[in-house]
Formats: structure tokens, C-alpha cells, sequence
């Protein structure tokens, strides 16, 4: 299985969406491959942001080594499902993709949680008090998530 999470930026959200899962995947021994991008570029490059680093690491989970980067027609190809944060992300990254095939791995992550619901991981990047609310959702939705994968 090969996802990849999907925010605006990837220096907030899709980052901590994408250490949250690569750790539980990693505690039971998936073999699955996560990673992460933005539906735009403005970040290219630079680590996440340090306030998602920081709530990450009170969970015991380092994001240090990734960088941001921007969604690639390519990643249609190479990913099982491409998971968007909003509907924003996810109406854009269903844009890029081509054909139906394509657009069907673009789905919203809290979907796993609350099927049809459609709820959006807020952007915390406003909002210093905002991160550890949006890890608690990526933790409830990754672990969903795997339940319904495996």
C-alpha cells in the first residue's frame, strides 16, 4: 500500500498526517510506503512546520527529515490513495488527475473515520492552539484508516 497525505502547504497538516501513520504502519510491521505533499509549492524544500514537529514529538514521533513538496502528476501513478486534508486539496488534486481511475484515490482523510461525513482537518497554521486538535483527528483518522485497510 502506497498513500500519500495532501494539504496546501505540506509543512503543517499532510506532515504530521504522514508521521502519524508512517509510525503506526511502522509498529505493525505494514509494508506500506507514506508520504506527503502540497497542492501548491510555496514551501518547497522546507522542513514542517516547527509548532506540528513540536506536537509530533510530544507523541514520540520525529519529523525532522521530511521536506515539503509539491503534488506531481507522476504521484497518481505511483500512490493507492491520495489523501486530502480538505475540500479544497481534494477538489484541486482530483483536478490534476487523469481519468476516473486516477481521480478515485483522492479521497478525504476524516472520511475513514466518519464515512460521508466530508469534515475538514482545519489548517492550524493560524492558529497556535490548533495543532495538537489536528493531530488528535490525523491519529483518530490514520488508525481508522488502517482498521479498514488491513
Amino acid at each position: 500500500m502506497k498513500i500519500l497525505m495532501l494539504c496546501l502547504g505540506n509543512i503543517c497538516r499532510s506532515p504530521l498526517a504522514e508521521g502519524i501513520l508512517r509510525k503506526k504502519v511502522q509498529d505493525l510491521n505494514l509494508d506500506w510506503s507514506i508520504d506527503s505533499a502540497g497542492t501548491s509549492a510555496y514551501h518547497a524544500g522546507e522542513a514542517p512546520d516547527p509548532r506540528s514537529q513540536a506536537v509530533a514529538l510530544a507523541h514520540g514521533i520525529d519529523l525532522s527529515q521530511q521536506r515539503s513538496r509539491a503534488l506531481k502528476p507522476k504521484d497518481f501513478a505511483i500512490f493507492d490513495l491520495i489523501l486530502a486534508m480538505d475540500s479544497q486539496n481534494y477538489q484541486d488534486a482530483r483536478k490534476m488527475a487523469q481519468g476516473e481511475e486516477q481521480k478515485a484515490k483522492v479521497q478525504l482523510i476524516m472520511n475513514f473515520e466518519r464515512p460521508n461525513f466530508n469534515q475538514a482537518v482545519p489548517d492550524p497554521y493560524w492558529d497556535d492552539n490548533g495543532f495538537e486538535l489536528v493531530y488528535k483527528m490525523l491519529d483518530r483518522a490514520c488508525e481508522a484508516l488502517i482498521q479498514q485497510l488491513t
